[in-house]
């Protein structure tokens, strides 16, 4: 299978419903690497690394988001494979 990279940013409700942490335990579950974490304009901005299948999988979830949220906009981004990571986290926000 081919690797996949895909750069993720999630616009809604989608603080304070565990967004991140829900992606966190899917990501780990799909083995997928990279990192989620909130931004300071209410939305959500994330990397995944993985099989194209599973990357697919968790744009597919950014879509629809954890029970609570209201997804109203995902922008996807293919960037280049680079294996930089060695897991999944949540971080910080950032401006």
């Amino acid at each position: 299978m081919a690797n996949a990279r895909a750069h993720v940013l999630v616009r809604g409700l989608v603080q304070g419903v565990f967004f991140r942490q829900k992606t966190k335990q899917l990501a780990g579950s799909r083995g997928i690497k990279g990192w989620v974490r909130n931004l300071d304009d209410g939305g959500v901005e994330a990397v995944f690394e993985g099989e194209d299948a599973e990357v697919a999988a968790m744009v597919d979830f950014c879509r629809k988001g954890p029970t609570g949220a209201v997804v109203t906009g995902v922008d996807v981004a293919s960037e280049e494979f680079t294996g930089e990571f060695q897991d999944f986290k949540v971080t910080y926000s950032r401006s």
